[in-house]
């Protein structure tokens, strides 16, 4: 049995499931979930090693409008994602029928020569299977996809097919990585990360979109790694709803992201969070740099 390894994109419109599917496959969460749109703003490398295979996946933006500076970036880096890729995976709504914002999205898809496949996600929604044999048909007129694979990233339905489907589009090769790398993300990005999803799960729509986090101290012992972020937004009134009424808002922010920190790290850690006002902080590029200089940077 030959064995296989390549590197393989998940693209798709924004909210499809694409982190909640790395996650899945992965077996581990390194990617921030929440239900607004553009949660995910840079790309994210996880492995997923299998007996005949390696699959080096890489989460991306969802595939929007671009109307500020940092939204032209992500889409820069969804546009650079389906190039010199072994496969691609585009992830689909399966609980609705696709309308014009999908083939938007699936003409990404024309920018690559690689095989794609579609993974009609969340299919744990849709109470009528009978409904999915024609809304794949309505997809298969929008592009020719070398495989239609119905799944549901959050329990897990139609996993196994779809890893199949995907390691067998890879060259035959030796592994690109160790059995035991899981994700390129540094620890610091992680927990900015961490905090950031908690923002979006706690706070309202007007927020989101306007905040950024930056870990800027970190300081290790042999017991206790210490953290100190900030979190930036654009006006005076998102940081007075990111504190709360007498910092209750930041203090719940600071304990579920430490939490999800601990577990991810598997070491204690004391993180104490700041709130930052920096008007137009999406339309500086020196400050895009600073909360991801691996992606941003250059774009």
């Amino acid at each position: 049995m030959e064995f296989r390894s390549g590197f393989v994109s998940i693209i798709g419109r924004p909210n499809a499931g694409k982190s909640t599917l790395l996650n899945s496959l992965l077996g581990e969460k390194i990617a921030i979930v929440a239900r607004k749109p553009q949660t995910t703003r840079t790309q994210i490398q996880g492995v997923l090693n299998m007996p005949d295979a390696q699959i080096v996946l890489m989460d991306t933006p969802g595939i929007h409008e671009s109307d500020t500076l940092i939204n032209k970036r992500m889409m820069d880096l969804v546009r650079a994602a389906v190039e010199d890729r072994d496969a691609l995976i585009y992830v689909a709504d399966g609980s609705r029928d696709p309308g014009t914002g999908e083939e938007h999205g699936i003409a990404v898809l024309n920018r690559s020569k690689a095989p794609s496949i579609l993974a009609l996600n969340k299919i744990d929604r849709v109470a009528d299977k009978g409904e999915l044999l024609p809304r794949l048909d309505r997809y298969r007129a929008l592009h020719d996809f070398s495989d239609y694979i119905p799944i549901s990233a959050l329990t897990g339905e139609g996993l196994d097919a779809l890893k199949r489907a995907v390691a067998e589009k890879l060259p035959e090769g030796e592994p690109h990585f160790p059995p035991d790398y899981l994700t390129d993300q540094p620890e610091r990005f992680l927990v900015a990360e961490f905090v950031r999803e908690k923002i979006l799960e706690l706070t309202s729509e007007e927020v989101p979109h306007s905040v950024a986090v930056l870990v800027e101290q970190w300081t290790e012992t042999a017991n206790l790694t210490r953290i100190h972020a900030s979190i930036i937004v654009e006006r005076e009134g998102q940081k007075g709803i990111i504190i709360g009424s007498r910092g209750s808002m930041l203090k719940q922010i600071g304990t579920l992201a430490r939490q999800e920190a601990e577990h991810m790290l598997c070491r204690k850690i004391f993180l104490e969070l700041f709130v930052k006002v920096k008007p137009k902080w999406r339309e500086d590029p020196q400050f895009l740099a600073e909360i991801d200089p691996r992606s941003m940077a250059g774009l």
